[in-house]
């Protein structure tokens, strides 16, 4: 049986928003697998703000994607044929399957999934995002019950589940959100405050709820709201730096914090991390996530578009606030 795929390379470096111009959707017939490959057909993709920053010409923790390059994305696709006795045709596999419907590889990087639950789930509490929480806040972030804590971006994949396990926690939570419905949403999983920054400024509402101080900022955006959040920091705070979305689109580098001198009046700690240093431990956070979720615990949702010709819409939808929930494309 032959396949054909589709898939996107990069043509030309975006600046801003992702245009459709800036790559080009290709049409090649897929070769016969060889000794020891895989042929996977991709289901979904998960589509991270990390994204935008791999298109630019930056050294980060992966190289940068490369001009005529496919797209990099994680996913979830399906075993359809197989020469490796690691897989079976019909295994479902999480891994980097970029923007695709169908890749050859020797199976390196890719795990064998469950199939548990739905596979948007999976992609996003029992995903990467989820996984990114967990670690993140535990780890990092070691929340004490009653301490409070502020989550920027709390209506987003990750930053949702930080907020609720915060709650499990038994901290005092206030999450940051854009737009009314994000908000409400937060509110209905049980979030103690909810700052509404499209609606209200967010600094002088956060001194407001705030009042005695914030012992854990979990920072999902960076700006100028980090800078406000070292003037409120307790002693002993922990700020984990998870993502940077206001300033993945810019082409200049963000100004810096002109307060980081809180850190040392307060003896407090600002660290930054990746989900990647904490590959050997995925099935704890797996373990404990899936045990909160069928609790009842921690409340998810899945903003699912539609078709490989709408990548680029798709990843702009996470910059544009179109978003609601973890953003996902079904190939």
């Amino acid at each position: 049986m032959s396949f054909t795929n589709k898939k996107w390379i990069l043509k030309t470096r975006p600046t801003g928003l992702v245009k459709t111009s800036n790559f080009e959707l290709l049409e090649e017939a897929v070769p016969e697998i060889n000794e020891g490959e895989i042929l996977i057909q991709t289901e979904y993709l998960s589509v991270d703000p990390t994204q935008r920053m791999w298109l630019k010409d930056l050294p980060g923790y992966l190289p940068p994607i490369q001009i005529d390059e496919v797209i990099r994305s994680g996913g979830m696709g399906r075993v359809i044929q197989s020469k490796n006795s690691n897989f079976k045709e019909g295994d479902l596999l999480s891994g980097l399957v970029g923007w695709q419907t169908h890749l050859i590889s020797d199976g390196k990087g890719f795990r064998v999934i469950p199939e548990i639950l739905p596979i948007p789930t999976m992609l996003n509490v029992l995903g990467l995002t989820g996984i990114t929480a967990y670690f993140g806040l535990l780890d990092i972030g070691k929340p004490k019950e009653g301490e409070t804590i502020v989550v920027s971006g709390a209506s987003g994949a990750t930053g949702s589940v930080v907020a609720q396990i915060a709650k499990i926690k038994g901290c005092n939570v206030i999450g940051i959100a854009g737009g009314e419905e994000k908000c409400s949403w937060l509110e209905g999983c049980g979030i103690d405050h909810v700052i509404d920054y499209k609606n209200t400024v967010a600094t002088k509402e956060l001194r407001k709820i705030a009042s005695s101080g914030i012992d854990i900022y979990f920072d999902n955006v960076g700006g100028p709201l980090l800078e406000a959040v070292l003037y409120q920091i307790n002693q002993k705070a922990r700020i984990v730096i998870c993502g940077s979305i206001s300033n993945y689109a810019n082409e200049d580098l963000p100004v810096g914090p002109r307060n980081l001198s809180s850190l040392i009046i307060n003896r407090a700690k600002m660290e930054g991390f990746l989900v990647l240093d904490y590959f050997d431990r995925m099935d704890e956070a797996i373990q404990e996530l899936s045990k909160w979720l069928m609790e009842g615990k921690i409340k998810h949702r899945e903003d699912i578009q539609e078709g490989i010709e709408n990548c680029p819409k798709t990843l702009n939808r996470l910059f544009t606030g179109e978003n609601k929930g973890k953003q996902i494309l079904m190939i």
